[in-house]
């Protein structure tokens, strides 16, 4: 087996990519080795079709100045990250500020240093499209995240509710620079 590779995501990725982020929410967020969080099934349903259907996928790859990442071995994406101009409702941040939107690393790739080598890439990524500060989104409840995260340089600077269907995740907003 070889080592695995960072590159950047290509439409060509969009429905591995789809797989790879339904399997890895399923993983982290609901299954019962996971956080295990109660989600109703229809608004779980929604939230995995719109966040990612395949043709969702291709078109956040195109999105205007958006990037995406994956961790690629022999052929399989094994984690990804995507960066973007920010969306998080925090009253000092501007769209021209960069997210970082998601990093997920499969629970087959857990442990290989993948998520800390793709967190460096999107945050030089970042440094270089942004206008102000970084900004991540991160559930309340991973302390895992958070870590990482504060290891970085990142503090919390809010609280928000993400809404997974009509369920609300209680997300802090974090903040370097």
């Amino acid at each position: 087996m070889s080592e695995a590779i960072i590159r950047p995501a290509t439409q060509a990725d969009a429905e591995a990519l789809a797989e790879l982020g339904r399997r890895t929410f399923l993983d982290t967020f609901v299954d019962t080795a996971g956080f295990a969080i109660p989600y109703p099934a229809d608004d779980l349903d929604n939230f995995l079709e719109a966040s990612f259907h395949p043709d969702a996928i291709r078109s956040k790859l195109n999105e205007p100045g958006a990037a995406w990442w994956v961790a690629e071995r022999d052929g399989e994406l094994l984690a990804f990250a995507n960066t973007g101009p920010n969306t998080l409702p925090h009253p000092e941040a501007g769209p021209g500020n960069a997210e970082l939107r998601r990093l997920y690393v499969s629970k087959a790739a857990q442990g290989l240093g993948l998520g800390t080598k793709l967190l460096a890439v999107a945050l030089e990524w970042m440094e270089a499209h942004t206008d102000g500060p970084l900004w991540i989104g991160v559930w309340s409840g991973n302390l895992k995240a958070q870590k990482l995260y504060a290891a970085y340089g990142f503090e919390k600077a809010g609280e928000y509710q993400y809404p997974v269907g009509r369920w609300m995740d209680h997300e802090f907003i974090l903040r370097r620079g």
